[in-house]
């Protein structure tokens, strides 16, 4: 694969200055659980995560 240019690598660090990085632990039989289910559902394991708190977020509103 070839190198990224600057132009590149500059639109990227844009795109990625957009989030923030949070870290989750959870031992490795709960994480193999997570990442079978979001993949059986066509998802990222970040994807179903970010899902979840959305759908608890809007559950607490109620």
């Amino acid at each position: 694969m070839a190198e990224k240019t600057e132009a590149q690598k500059k639109a990227q660090q844009k795109y990625m200055e957009k989030f923030a990085v949070a870290r989750v632990r959870m031992d490795r039989t709960k994480y193999d659980a997570v990442q079978a289910h979001a993949e059986a559902h066509g998802q990222s394991v970040n994807g179903f995560i970010n899902k979840a708190i959305d759908e608890k977020m809007e559950r607490d509103k109620s």
